[in-house]
């Protein structure tokens, strides 16, 4: 019984632990921790962490998974990346490597990049 209770208890901590991915561009790298359950479609609790790769400056926002939605407008379809804002700055992270910075409609930054892990 009590290897049943550690087993329990220990795929409940898995279960609550959070993942992670880090993009890398040209002149960033980009931690992207999702802090929802695995399996979870769209995710309101995603951590960014944008380093500059020669400063070592850094930036650390709160945002959300990307969906596109199903035709009801209601139900999270494909997953499209992650967005996140810092007052009118706009961060979008694309499933496909890319990085956009946004203030407004204004493209700041565009930097394709490869996804570990």
């Amino acid at each position: 019984m009590k290897t049943i209770i550690k087993v329990f208890i220990g795929l409940l901590v898995l279960a609550s632990q959070a993942f992670a991915s880090e993009l890398t561009t040209k002149n960033y790298t980009i931690t992207i921790e999702t802090h929802c359950e695995e399996g979870v479609v769209s995710c309101g609790d995603v951590t960014y962490v944008g380093t500059h790769n020669k400063t070592g400056k850094s930036i650390t926002l709160k945002g959300a998974t990307w969906n596109s939605m199903c035709a009801d407008g209601v139900t999270p379809n494909r997953f499209i990346g992650y967005r996140f804002k810092n007052g009118d700055i706009s961060y979008l992270v694309y499933e496909e490597g890319l990085l956009e910075v946004y203030r407004g409609d204004e493209l700041l930054l565009s930097e394709e990049g490869t996804w570990v892990y």
